[in-house]
């Protein structure tokens, strides 16, 4: 464990030195951070599980540079240039860039113009001339001209390339210039000749400049895009005379034609080797800012999807609707076994309505359906009011629940060996149905790219976001908790030290020897040693379990806690969960212990008020205003009510019943000033919106929350 690092990461994140080093030291040991987050409170002070990952992430960072640092002092003394000072620099070294200035002069280069004129014996006179103390400069280059220097304006301009290369490599050279960026570079994009009409979409950035510190990363990210499409050509820099200036003052002294050389030197040098370093690393830095706030904003969102109300175990008849191919409707158990599916032609061009509804009664009648999913695609609305029109024998509620992602599924290999027998139109109405009992169970089995609930997910750094996101779901499995007798191969993945190959080796025990009918039985799976058992094991529930603890999120190691409380009490652990009187004589000091303090105590006593309860929310029925079923139907001024479908840095979608998402503009979020969506609210969230414009040429609504009662 490195010690410097360990005081970096705690004076970043404002943390005790003991929390960071306890946390890494935990990880060191295998732990992940739900583990760590859940068990092991008296070791971290209670942290959570973000500030948990982000020691992580920091420890990942710090560790990048130590490596590239190894490699730097590799190379420069392999080259026999490694001194003690310049040692002493590299190992003192905070920063990736600190470290490339460092290292730029010593980096093994191809073929330059400097290197070509050191080769012609120049070097000497581009010395000269830095020092600006030749008054006779060009008699001085006349002794350099040779048969491969050919003329005096040859070797002065050999010479200047050699001091261009020496200003480019100068590191408060490189500082100055980087701080301008930082403060006054301006981004400007233009639209490439000849592009204009094929690029439309990108039309508002065809002539568009801004500080580049106030440049949003929704902005940033689409005018990327239109770069990379072809269709814009992107820029950024500062003023040119102020970084010249910068240069001038730092290399030139003098008024004489030798001070004239080093200033044209000092040109060539920003415009031909800075400025293009300079653009290209602010390039790199606000696409990875901008990155990381679309990643921030996708793993919220994702977040919220996961942990989305479910319904429960129900009997579910499910729709996946449309018009000319018809509805594919499925009926699937309270496991989500599917028990039935056909076909229905409700809607053009077949109309057959009457025998649709009879057929979709009859269903519900058969199978004992207790609810009803229908997908938010195309039809969705026609479908939903067909439905709401049977008359049924008992009362059933319709959900409309959203497809994205459903048809990526259908046709995945995940769904094939679910459903090896049945085509992807069955298997996409399975998914609707599925995602409408447990959303998470569901959705784990999706890449989290395809439930179309980011921003530009696709123009970010792809292994960034599938880490972020496998974090997000990981957390989620793991807070929520899974059944270990009933959870997919896909789900159990997720749980703390599993991993595929133990869920599948789960799913095989449970195939040959049936239900678990304990936690301890875990240790009997395949390749479940004593640190996968550890991680895993207070995060997977069993249901009716001899230990009612094994049912809960109490940890095993934790058992003889609860096994003394009880025993203190003259009962049993099951009395202590079915008695609040009971656990209300339990004085938590009495067993606490070296190991095992307050906060781990006060999580049994919560976890023994409710065991294995979902934290998540109770689900509602959504209804969408009656007569609004597309666009055209919008009236500016109505008031109507929505359902968020994504939240992004600038604002909300909102769907209204429409086909045509509408956009809730930060700026018309709440009636203050509003810095993150986040704050007013959540996905799927049911709101009231109003009207304020509809643009129908461009299929675009604009919808306000201010004002709406």
């Amino acid at each position: 464990m490195n010690e410097n690092h360990i005081l970096k990461i705690s004076g970043n994140l404002s943390l005790k030195d003991w929390q960071v080093r306890n946390t890494v030291q935990l990880f060191d040991e295998g732990a992940t951070i739900p583990f760590v987050s859940r068990y092991r409170k008296e070791a971290t002070g209670s942290l959570d599980e973000m500030q948990i990952a982000a020691i992580k992430e920091q420890l990942a960072k710090l560790q990048e540079i130590d490596s590239r640092r190894e490699t730097i002092l590799k190379t420069i003394e392999e080259q026999g240039k490694l001194t003690d000072e310049l040692k002493k620099r590299i190992d003192e070294a905070q920063s990736l860039t600190e470290l490339e200035d460092i290292y730029l002069p010593y980096k093994p280069k191809k073929k330059t113009r400097a290197t070509k004129a050191k080769e012609k014996g120049l070097e000497p006179l581009a010395k000269i001339i830095m020092k600006q103390q030749e008054l006779n400069i060009e008699g001085k280059a006349d002794q350099f001209v040779t048969d491969e220097v050919p003329s005096i304006e040859d070797a002065l301009q050999g010479a200047r390339d050699i001091i261009a290369e020496w200003v480019n490599e100068n590191e408060r050279a490189r500082n100055n210039i980087r701080r301008l960026y930082q403060h006054e570079a301006v981004i400007e994009s233009r639209a490439v000749k000849g592009k204009e009409l094929e690029g439309i979409k990108f039309k508002d950035y065809f002539e568009w400049n801004e500080p580049l510190k106030r440049c949003p990363s929704h902005r940033l990210l689409a005018m990327r895009r239109g770069e990379n499409e072809g269709f814009l050509k992107l820029s950024i820099e500062p003023d040119e005379d102020k970084a010249l200036e910068l240069l001038e003052n730092q290399f030139v002294r003098g008024v004489y034609d030798v001070s004239r050389q080093v200033a044209e030197a000092v040109k060539d040098s920003y415009k031909r080797l800075l400025a293009p370093s300079m653009e290209t690393e602010f390039k790199n830095s606000s696409k990875e800012k901008a990155d990381e706030e679309a990643i921030k904003v996708f793993a919220e969102n994702l977040r919220q999807l996961l942990l989305a109300p479910p319904l429960g175990q129900k009997n579910v008849l499910a729709i996946d609707p449309g018009y000319r191919t018809g509805c594919k409707v499925v009926c699937i158990d309270a496991q989500g076994n599917l028990l039935h599916n056909e076909t229905i032609y409700p809607h053009q061009p077949q109309n057959e309505r009457g025998m649709a509804m009879k057929k979709i009664d009859s269903m519900v009648e058969t199978f004992k359906i207790d609810a009803i999913a229908i997908g938010n695609g195309t039809a969705s609305r026609e479908t939903e009011t067909l439905v709401k029109k049977i008359r049924f024998s008992k009362d059933v509620k319709v959900f409309v629940v959203s497809e994205d992602g459903a048809s990526v599924y259908s046709a995945s290999s995940v769904a094939r060996e679910e459903f090896p027998e049945y085509d992807v139109t069955v298997r996409g109405a399975v998914s609707i149905g599925r995602r409408l009992m447990d959303p998470l169970a569901e959705l784990v089995k999706i890449d989290p790219k395809s439930i179309g609930v980011g921003q530009y997910q696709h123009d970010v750094d792809q292994n960034k976001l599938k880490g972020k996101l496998d974090q997000v779901v990981e957390s989620s499995v793991n807070m929520v908790g899974v059944s270990l007798n009933t959870s997919s191969k896909h789900l159990l993945t997720y749980i703390s030290g599993l991993g595929p190959q133990l869920a599948q080796n789960i799913v095989d025990y449970r195939k040959e020897n049936g239900a678990f009918k304990s936690r301890k039985e875990l240790q009997k799976v395949k390749r479940m040693g004593d640190k996968a058992f550890q991680q895993s094991a207070g995060f997977l529930r069993i249901e009716n379990a001899e230990n009612p603890l094994d049912n809960s999120a109490v940890h095993p190691e934790s058992y003889h806690i609860v096994e003394k409380m009880a025993s203190d009490l003259n009962s049993q652990v099951v009395d202590l969960i079915k008695n609040e009187d009971l656990r209300n004589k339990i004085k938590l000091n009495n067993y606490a212990s070296e190991d095992v303090g307050l906060p781990t105590l006060s999580d049994i006593m919560k976890e023994l008020a409710k065991p294995g309860r979902d934290p998540r929310q109770g689900i509602k029925v959504f209804e969408f205003a009656e007569g609004i079923h597309k666009i055209e139907d919008l009236q500016i001024g109505m008031v109507l009510p929505g359902i968020v479908t994504n939240i992004t840095k600038f604002g909300a979608f909102v769907d209204v019943g429409v086909k045509q998402d509408g956009l809730v503009h930060i700026s018309n979020l709440a009636n203050r000033f509003v810095s993150d969506p986040n704050e007013i609210i959540k996905l799927h969230q049911h709101v009231k919106v109003k009207v304020t414009e509809v643009d129908m040429a461009r299929k675009r609504i604009q919808l306000s929350m201010k004002n709406v009662n």
